[in-house]
């Protein structure tokens, strides 16, 4: 029997994967389970998310009794999404968060000049992005706290050194480190349909230094050894076009519309537009508003370039980028 599982049901499910405590997962997991539809179909889904449920609510009483440990870091979401650039050592993280934000990591010649996480905002014309350098990953080390970092992600950006005849194996060891801990790097975000334990996080391949003579050799000796199912990037940060582009690959990936919003009889607020998923709709809107306005939400009117001008329409209307939307309640 289909689990028929709802549109609430599935934005319940979207905001437990991006969790970055066991207080948020607990109340994710209850939401989820007040929303998941009862039927045979959903039976072992439900008993899944009970028995999540349970850790959850463990690793919260852990958390509140333990006095010391390993490290933890909370960086608060901001902007129209997250971002973590992740690789291993000496593959360009710290230069790409350099060259987009105003930040300025330590960018060194010699691994592990990265020691902590570094989060920094990037402007892309309009809107904001989070990005977020993280230490690098090998086949021996891996801070226990970046599989919660890249579970959450809305994009992650694996970082690749296009001059390195090394950056074959060594990224790949860091799809295995993190495929290990039932987190894999892939080109779509969500949970595995057969294992909901394990969970899948929209990646793209970028390549640095991508100008080197020989990185279309070192690119097909890593899909000899890894079969690579996201997009594959070249950037080359001496060149200020390439990094250009890459501001603008980013934020297409992560697969959002900028949304201006209207009061009644006054213009649009063009400074500082709100983001919601590619496709979505009117109440998705309301919801990134205010909880309350999508529920008292009564209807809207939309401006659109060359179609729509301030037509009225419903909760269940979907917006497109750059919509201008007044909300009724």
């Amino acid at each position: 029997m289909p689990a028929n599982l709802t549109p609430q049901y599935q934005k319940a499910e979207e905001e437990y994967r991006r969790a970055q405590s066991p207080q948020e997962r607990v109340a994710c997991l209850e939401r989820m389970l007040q929303l998941i539809p009862k039927h045979k179909g959903t039976e072992k889904l439900q008993a899944d998310l009970k028995s999540r449920l349970k850790e959850a609510r463990e690793s919260q009483q852990e958390e509140k009794s333990s006095q010391k440990g390993g490290k933890r870091y909370r960086i608060p979401r901001q902007g129209a999404g997250t971002v973590i650039v992740l690789g291993p050592p000496n593959s360009g993280k710290s230069r790409i968060l350099a060259e987009l934000t105003n930040a300025e990591p330590e960018v060194a010649p010699y691994p592990y000049s990265t020691r902590e996480p570094m989060p920094a905002m990037m402007t892309f014309e309009d809107v904001t992005i989070q990005l977020i350098d993280t230490p690098p990953v090998s086949e021996s080390h891996l801070e226990p706290y970046l599989v919660g970092f890249v579970r959450s992600a809305d994009l992650v950006l694996l970082c690749f050194d296009g001059s390195s005849d090394d950056a074959p194996d060594e990224t790949a060891a860091v799809l295995e480190q993190f495929a290990a801990r039932k987190t894999v790097l892939d080109a779509h975000s969500g949970f595995d349909e057969d294992d909901y334990s394990v969970v899948h996080v929209n990646t793209r391949l970028l390549v640095t230094r991508g100008d080197d003579p020989d990185v279309a050799t070192r690119l097909e000796l890593f899909r000899e050894v890894v079969a690579l199912p996201f997009a594959v990037d070249r950037v080359e940060l001496e060149r200020a076009e390439s990094v250009e582009s890459l501001r603008r690959t980013i934020y297409d990936a992560l697969g959002v519309a900028r949304i201006y919003t209207k009061r009644p009889g006054k213009p649009a607020d063009y400074d500082a537009p709100f983001t919601i998923p590619r496709g979505g709709l009117v109440e998705d809107l309301a919801g990134k508003i205010h909880r309350e306005l999508a529920d008292s939400l009564k209807f809207a009117r939309v401006w659109r370039d060359n179609e729509l001008d301030g037509q009225t329409v419903g909760r269940d209307f979907p917006l497109c980028d750059r919509d201008v939307v007044e909300l009724h309640a």
